[in-house]
C-alpha cells in the first residue's frame, strides 16, 4: 500500500518538476541562461494564487489564473531588470557574462524570497484543490486533484513540444539554439526571440507554481529548494536536452518522494543535492547532454 502511494505521489511531483524543467531547459538552450531565481518565480505564482483565491470570491480557478499571470510578470521582471542589462552592458566582458548572470539571478532569487517572507510571512499555505473528491486506485485513496495535476502537466508539456517542433516560432527557437548569429544575419531580431522564450518560461513556471500550491503547499522558504531541484533536473538530464530533463525529473521526483515517506519530510530536498554532486563528479554532461 505504501509503495503504491509513493508511486502515485512521486509521479505527480515528478510531472511538476518536468513541467518546470522544460521551461528551464528551453531558456538555457535558446538564451544560454541558467536562472537561479527559478524557485522564487514559482513561489510567487503559488502565493499570489493562494492569496487571490483566499481574499476574493474568484474560486480556485480565478486564483490559479492570477498566480499564472504573476509568474509571467515575475519572469518579465527577471528578464528586463536582471538579465537584459547584463547582456547589454558594455562594461562586462562577454567571456564573463554567464557568471554575472548566475550571480545576478541568485541575488534576485534571494531578494524574492526575502520580499515574499515580508509580505506573506514564511508560514506554509495550501491553495484549495482545483477539483474536489477522491478516487480509489488499487485500494489507495488518491485526491482527484493529484490526477488532474499530472494530466495538466503532461498536456502543457505536449503543447510546448508541438509549439517547438511544428510551428514557425518553434523553428525560430530551434534555430536560435543552434546558430543565433546565423539567425541574426537572416534578419531575425534576437531580442524578440528571447522575449518569446521568457514568456513561455514564465507561463510554465506560473502553472507549475500554482499546481504545487494545490498539492504540497508553498512558503517563501521553498524557493531555494525548488531552484535546487530544478537545477539538479537540468544538470542530470543534460543542459539543453528536454527529453533528458523529463527523465531526470522522474529520477529526482521519486528520490525526493521516497525520502519524504521513508525518512523524513524535512529531508525531501537532500536527494536532489546529492544527485547533483554525483552527476557533476561522474558525468558532468548529464544523461543526454553533449556539453
Amino acid at each position: 500500500m505504501l509503495i503504491l502511494q509513493i508511486l502515485i505521489d512521486g509521479f505527480v511531483i515528478s510531472a511538476l518538476y518536468g513541467l518546470g524543467a522544460v521551461g528551464f531547459t528551453l531558456m538555457f538552450g535558446v538564451c544560454g541562461v541558467l536562472n537561479l531565481a527559478h524557485g522564487g518565480i514559482m513561489v510567487i505564482a503559488a502565493l499570489i494564487g493562494w492569496w487571490v483565491a483566499a481574499t476574493y470570491p474568484v474560486g480556485p480557478y480565478g486564483g490559479a489564473l492570477a498566480g499564472i499571470i504573476a509568474g509571467m510578470a515575475a519572469s518579465y521582471v527577471t528578464y528586463f531588470a536582471v538579465i537584459r542589462p547584463i547582456q547589454r552592458s558594455r562594461v562586462i566582458p562577454k567571456a564573463e557574462e554567464e557568471i554575472f548572470i548566475l550571480t545576478g539571478t541568485l541575488l534576485w532569487g534571494i531578494m524574492i524570497q526575502v520580499g515574499l517572507d515580508y509580505v506573506f510571512s514564511n508560514n506554509p499555505v495550501t491553495m484549495r484543490a482545483l477539483i474536489p473528491g477522491v478516487v480509489s486506485l488499487a485500494g489507495v485513496r488518491t485526491p482527484l486533484n493529484e490526477l488532474l495535476i499530472a494530466v495538466v502537466c503532461w498536456v502543457v508539456i505536449g503543447a510546448v513540444s508541438l509549439l517547438v517542433n511544428r510551428t514557425r516560432i518553434g523553428k525560430q527557437l530551434l534555430a536560435a539554439s543552434i546558430n543565433p548569429r546565423g539567425l541574426t544575419l537572416l534578419g531575425f531580431e534576437m531580442s524578440r526571440i528571447y522575449l518569446i522564450v521568457w514568456t513561455i518560461y514564465g507561463l510554465l513556471a506560473g502553472i507549475a507554481g500554482v499546481l504545487l500550491a494545490t498539492f504540497l503547499g508553498a512558503a517563501s522558504t521553498n524557493a531555494g529548494a525548488l531552484t535546487a531541484s530544478a537545477f539538479t533536473v537540468v544538470i542530470l538530464g543534460g543542459l539543453g536536452s528536454v527529453p533528458g530533463s523529463l527523465i531526470a525529473a522522474y529520477v529526482v521526483g521519486y528520490a525526493e518522494t521516497i525520502t519524504a515517506y521513508l525518512v523524513a519530510p524535512t529531508l525531501r530536498p537532500i536527494p536532489a543535492l546529492l544527485i547533483l554532486v554525483v552527476v557533476l563528479y561522474l558525468r558532468p554532461q548529464g544523461l543526454l547532454g553533449r556539453r
